[in-house]
């Protein structure tokens, strides 16, 4: 039992929609934990909305031309990967933040901080006030960003991230294996059979990048036997609107914009089609839904889709003639989805969201119940 109800403050960002998710799924198990007092901040949005909108611009634009070979958002994160001190830009993001986060903090009087963007300003402001404050990693890469020393417990997807933060210098004892934390929609659906006579494939059309390959990638999957195609585009409704125009004589094809039931759709998909952020990849995993990745994007997308790849759960192609070869060999062998089922299973964290949740509280009251004494 916690000695009363705590505040707590989550801090995330929207750059991709993975850190936002994260920080429902921890709000929902917050709540249903009997913590009511919870609130999601987007910091940089908040804080800095100029800053917010230019970044997030230029990591779309990124996607774009990544595609070309200017990679210049992999660039950057291959360059401050192993250590954050080097980088000018995140430095200066950490300083602009700590301003914001003080009035946040101020007006909002929690007792509890929860990362799932590595803001470098939460532990330092956080630590000053006397608020502990723990960080959820949201992907399978580790990047320097998310490791600080005033960081009171991190939470990471396996048990391959612990080492390596280990590695870094943190003690193991203020690092959790949880795994990435999902909404309950996906940690509660049932995992079913996959044995429709159609198989389906699930295209997720949500990258920015997608509008220059989409439709060649779907005429070219379209042709394999046995299988349809559903393709969900989010809220892109101009990229909705032109492929249910050039689709619209293909009865095999179902095109969406929005979905607020994915979970229904992976749930029945033989295998689907994405980029490889860590959240989506999770889902896919909690789901025991095959997952083919095309032309990953730099950064921290590609390093989830290379270790996925390396840990058998996850096929990564660079060419759409590839990528069909890869989804009809798994499409006309069987036995080959048992296989990815089964590195999945070792790979799966059930209810992560609960037990971070469950842990943090844990953690808090203990070191509550210490300075009371």
């Amino acid at each position: 039992m916690i000695p009363f109800n705590p505040r707590v403050l989550i801090l995330t960002a929207n750059y991709g929609n993975g850190h936002l998710q994260a920080s429902k799924a921890l709000l929902q198990q917050f709540n249903q934990q009997g913590v009511e007092n919870v609130k999601i901040v987007n910091l940089m949005k908040e804080g800095h909305p100029w800053i917010h909108s230019i970044t997030s611009t230029l990591i779309s634009k990124s996607m774009k031309v990544s595609r070309l070979g200017i990679d210049y958002y992999g660039w950057s994160y291959y360059l401050t990967r192993e250590t954050k001190e080097t980088a000018l830009f995140q430095k200066s993001m950490t300083y602009l933040g700590q301003k914001k986060l003080r009035e946040i903090i101020h007006e909002e009087r929690p007792d509890v901080v929860v990362n799932t963007f590595p803001f470098g300003a939460s532990p330092i402001v956080c630590s000053s006030m006397g608020i502990k404050n723990y960080t959820v990693l949201t992907d399978y890469a580790l990047h320097a960003s998310w490791l600080h020393p005033k960081v009171d417990r991190y939470y990471v997807a396996t048990e391959d991230l612990k080492k390596q933060i280990i590695e870094r210098g943190i003690n193991k004892d203020r690092i959790e294996v949880s795994g990435i934390p999902l909404r309950q929609e996906f940690a509660n659906t049932r995992i079913r059979a996959r044995n429709q006579p159609k198989k389906i494939i699930l295209i997720m059309a949500t990258d920015s990048g997608v509008t220059s390959y989409i439709e060649e990638m779907m005429r070219t999957l379209f042709l394999i036997n046995h299988c349809q195609l559903v393709v969900v585009c989010g809220h892109n409704e101009k990229l909705k609107h032109r492929l249910e125009v050039e689709f619209a004589a293909y009865s095999g094809i179902t095109i969406h914009g929005f979905v607020d039931n994915l979970h229904d759709w992976m749930a029945q998909a033989s295998c689907m089609v994405t980029k490889a952020g860590g959240l989506t990849l999770t889902e896919a995993i909690a789901l025991r839904v095959p997952v083919f990745i095309y032309k990953p994007n730099g950064g921290q997308e590609k390093e989830n889709a290379l270790y996925l790849s390396r840990r058998g759960v996850a096929s990564i192609s660079n060419k759409i003639e590839e990528l069909s070869k890869s989804i009809q060999y798994f499409i006309h062998h069987p036995q080959k989805y048992e296989e990815i089922r089964d590195h999945m299973e070792e790979l799966h964290r059930s209810h992560a969201a609960a037990h971070i949740v469950k842990d943090i509280m844990h953690h808090w009251n203990g070191q509550f119940m210490l300075a009371s004494i």
